[in-house]
Parts: structure tokens; sequence; C-alpha cells
């Protein structure tokens, strides 16, 4: 004779959440739905206007937030501005109550989805400001977290609780600057996703070395690079490159406007404003570097993701960029260069 087998745990929680006083969240209006309670409740909880309906959703989600019930929160304010309020007050309390329980289930992106939003509706909302900097600072974004204070600040000079975090922030930026002083140049060079590689061929030391900003090892790094114009087979060496300086500015200072053209460009194209510059991976992925980006955000753009090695090479202590012409000189390079690629891989 066989017996019934109890149900695990999960199987529980699962039969719990189709009994109405259980339930995380309700069905919506559209759904139909078997039990005789819960279309009742439904039927309740979908009556009225918008804000009617979008009140009732976030009393609801308030009650569970309270007892730090935050999932089942979280369910009842998504269901309040899926009842898509037409007061914009609403919708902003909602936004920025959403935000505080994915604060507490950390999912800080969506945190700052929320709160980005609440401040489009409202540029003074101190909630959603405080909520983006508490969500910054857990992912280490100081710079971003200090901003979001004094933002707040700015409008409200007198929140203790904004303030109190400001400092908080402001602590652990000099935490984690004094750590990164303390990384050796070598471990500091592998955290930015750079590849050293040697030349057995080359026999020459190189000049320039990637090194510090200043000689208290700060968390900047100074990487010589080579700028190629491979219409011209020709380069320039830049010694001394900044990670948070922008490509723009850095070709701004080699080709500003005005000024007579090197003895190699023979068709004068080479002019700031006119010209595209390239990185190439390890992998050989190319890519078309932005002139509003900086050295350092180039290096977090390349550097290996989800186990997959990649990044920019450092030979003989170099980094290696490659310049060209916008238009018909451009696209025959890069042709040329993807024929290549897949030819070899």
């Amino acid at each position: 004779m066989a017996f019934p087998q109890p149900l695990s745990l999960g199987d529980k929680i699962k039969e719990w959440d189709s009994v109405p006083l259980f339930m995380k969240s309700l069905p919506g209006p559209d759904e139909d739905v078997d039990d005789t309670a819960i279309s009742a409740l439904q039927s309740l909880a979908h009556e009225g206007t918008p804000d009617e309906i979008a009140q009732n959703f976030k009393e609801q989600g308030n009650e569970y937030f309270k007892g730090k019930r935050y999932r089942e929160a979280l369910g009842f304010y998504n269901q309040g501005i899926d009842a898509k309020p037409e007061d914009p007050k609403l919708l902003e309390v909602l936004l920025c109550n959403r935000a505080a329980c994915n604060l507490e289930l950390k999912n800080y992106g969506s945190v700052l989805r929320d709160c980005a939003r609440a401040i489009a509706l409202n540029s003074e909302c101190s909630k959603a400001y405080y909520r983006s900097a508490q969500a910054l600072l857990a992912l280490e974004r100081m710079d971003d977290a200090l901003d979001a204070c004094q933002r707040c600040l700015n409008f409200d000079p007198v929140n203790d609780s904004m303030t109190t975090l400001r400092d908080l922030v402001l602590k652990a930026k000099s935490v984690n600057e004094g750590k990164e002083r303390q990384k050796p140049i070598r471990m500091l060079i592998q955290e930015r996703g750079l590849i050293e590689v040697a030349d057995p061929s080359s026999s020459a030391s190189s000049d320039h070395k990637p090194h510090f900003e200043d000689d208290t090892e700060s968390s900047a790094l100074i990487l010589p690079s080579f700028f190629l114009y491979p219409q011209y087979a020709e380069s320039d060496i830049v010694p001394n490159f900044h990670e948070d300086t922008t490509f723009g500015d850095q070709l701004s200072n080699m080709f500003p406007p005005n000024v007579p053209a090197p003895d190699w460009d023979l068709k004068h194209e080479y002019v700031y404003g006119k010209l595209n510059i390239y990185a190439i991976t390890r992998t050989k992925r190319l890519l078309k570097v932005g002139m509003k980006m900086t050295l350092r955000e180039l290096l977090d753009v390349v550097k290996a993701k989800d186990g997959t090695p990649d990044g920019l090479e450092v030979r003989e202590g170099y980094l290696s960029f490659v310049v060209l012409p916008k238009g018909e000189v451009e696209q025959r390079w890069v042709d040329e260069f993807k024929k290549s690629r897949d030819r070899d891989s």
C-alpha cells in the first residue's frame, strides 16, 4: 500500500502562495482565477481610479515593508506602479518605496533606475537621492555617491541623514584610496585588465614604463602609448598618457587646428575633429574609441568579462592605438583588418 509522500518545504511554500492570507501579490485584473476568495479580493483591489488602486497597493506594500517582508512589499509596489497612477506625487512615492525594497534585497541597479525616475518627476526628491547614494556606496562608486549626496544637500542643506551618509561615503572613499596606494604597480596593471607582453625579438629596453602619477603610489596610472598612423606607417609616442585623460583631449593636443601639419601628412587630413581612434584587444576585437572616453574607462570596457580572457596589451611598456582620418581611408583599413583577422582565426 502506497502512502502519500510529505511535501517538501519548497512545495509547501508554493501551496501557501495560493492562499489569500499568504499571497505575496494579487493576480492582475485580466488573470483568470478559480478561487472565489481570490476573485473577490482581486475585484476589490482593482476597483476604482488608477490613483485609488495605486494608493491601495502602496498601503499594502507599506504594511509588508514595516514587517521587513521586502519581497512581498515589492510585489505590491510593482502593482501600484503598474496601475499607472495619474498623480505624479503618488508615483514618486511608489518608486521610492520600491527602491527601498530593492535596496534591502541588494538589487542596486533597480534602485538606481527607480530613483532616476523619481528625480525626473521631482528634481528635489530627497529620498531618491538618498537611496541612490546608498546604492552607489554599496557598489563602491564613491564619486557618484558623493555627487548624489551633494545634489541633495544643495536644496536640502539641513538633511541630517544625507549629511551623515555623505560623511560615511567620504570615509569609505578615503579607506579605498588608502588601499589603492598600497598596491604595487604590477597588481594595479592587472586589475585594470592590461596584459603585459614581452617581445623576445626586442633587445632594447623601453625608456618609458607604466607608473603611478606621483611617488606616493596613488591609484592613477600613467601609461606610455604609441599612436599609430598606418596610412603613412608613422607613429607618435605619448610618454605620459594619464588614465583619466580623455582621448579627445589627447588628440586635440597632438593635432590642434590652425597649426602646420606634420611633414608626413601629405593631404593635411590629420586634424582634431576629423579623426577616429581604434583600440585592438588581445583577442583581436576592434573597438572604436569615443572622444569623451577616458583611458581608464576604455580599460574597464575591454577587460575580461565572464571569465573570457581579454584586454589591451602592453608591449615593452607601451599601449598602442590606431588613428585614422574619417571616411574612405578609415573604412578601407577597418575592412583590411577584419579580413586579416578572419583569415588568421
